[in-house]
């Protein structure tokens, strides 16, 4: 893995393994180990990969697995923005390596990209903070490039299947850069009206029926809009506008969790 000149001579670091449990866990142990970063983790292979709400990630060789270590990134109540933040510059990074994607990629709030309604990356964006300490966040990145796991509540493909032939390597080369543009783009969460209306012209469902699932149960309604902190504005049947903090949601394009 490289992380492209201009990462690397930014100060940003990489370790690559061939095999690891979960690149966010190494991440989050150097972390609670005085590792500031910012500091790239990549791996060919996981063994324990996972993704959000405890899920396994199916972590195959001949896909991406990466995670990247920042101290202090903003304020702790605008570190879940980074979520929009990462998705972006994957996007990018994915349209860089294959531009004849593009129109098929949309983002799925809040944080996988879909290619053709099914999802071909996701990302896991954790952080923990100590007294005395800055705040540590990891923003962990998978990206089915070269096989995906069978469907089960969501469909799943990769960028081989969908006409693109793109090595790991290649696109971690290209994701390292626009994580760095984005990440300046946002500017610790005060230009996150920026990143909220990139991310909204890139939406999947935006304006359509969806369902969101979350602990409190099942709710549909129409896709309004991100509000200014990034909850999802869902209308109701009876015309009340509720923000969706967290949750997974299902659209049209995709069959219902």
């Amino acid at each position: 893995m490289d992380p492209g000149p201009a990462t690397a001579a930014s100060g940003v670091r990489l370790i690559s393994h061939d095999v690891i449990d979960s690149t966010n866990a190494d991440a989050l142990s150097r972390a609670r180990a005085g590792e500031r970063g910012p500091l790239w983790i990549t791996a060919r292979q996981q063994s324990h990969g996972r993704g959000r709400r405890g899920r396994r990630w199916v972590s195959e060789p001949g896909n991406l697995y990466a995670s990247l270590l920042l101290a202090d990134p903003s304020p702790v109540e605008q570190a879940a923005e980074l979520s929009f933040v990462a998705a972006l510059a994957l996007h990018d990074a994915i349209i860089d390596a294959a531009a004849m994607l593009g129109p098929r990629l949309k983002l799925k709030w809040p944080n996988d990209v879909l290619c053709d309604g099914a999802k071909v990356a996701g990302i896991l964006v954790e952080g923990e903070s100590a007294p005395g300490t800055p705040l540590a966040v990891v923003i962990g990145i998978g990206v089915n490039c070269a096989n995906h796991p069978p469907a089960t509540a969501y469909p799943a493909t990769d960028l081989k299947a969908a006409g693109a032939m793109v090595a790991p390597e290649v696109l971690f080369g290209l994701l390292s850069c626009t994580v760095a543009q984005r990440l300046i783009e946002w500017g610790r969460g005060n230009g996150f009206d920026t990143i909220r209306t990139a991310w909204l012209a890139r939406a999947a469902g935006l304006g359509d029926t969806i369902r969101v699932t979350s602990a409190e149960g099942e709710r549909e309604g129409r896709f309004e809009t991100l509000d200014p902190v990034g909850r999802l504005l869902l209308r109701l049947p009876d015309g009340t506008l509720e923000p969706v903090t967290a949750g997974e949601m299902s659209t049209s394009l995709a069959a219902h969790i």
